[in-house]
């Protein structure tokens, strides 16, 4: 079923993880089939992304997008200018 196969790992808030549960227990019982966790974050993402131009959707990855970008950029300046972990600074070697 699945021959090309990646691994990705997602962050996700308490309260999504909670909400996909819930709906694996409901699917679980509706179809009297065992639903994983892992079976309804993949049909969550597969029906989302057929879904490319619903405006909910584009307006989450916006949200979301905004949030990391401001993330970082308020990591970077807080960092000041030190090396970032799990980056092997560069070190600068003699012209000769």
């Amino acid at each position: 079923m699945f021959e090309n196969k990646a691994r990705v790992l997602l962050i996700l808030s308490q309260e999504l993880l909670d909400q996909a549960r819930v709906l694996a227990g409901k699917t679980t019982t509706a179809l009297k089939l065992p639903v994983s966790l892992q079976i309804v974050l993949r049909a969550l993402l597969e029906v989302g992304l057929r879904r490319e131009n619903h405006a909910a959707l584009v307006a989450s990855v916006e949200t979301q997008a905004k949030a990391v970008h401001q993330q970082r950029r308020s990591r970077g300046r807080a960092g000041g200018g030190g090396a970032r972990p799990g980056r092997v600074p560069s070190v600068a070697r003699p012209r000769g």
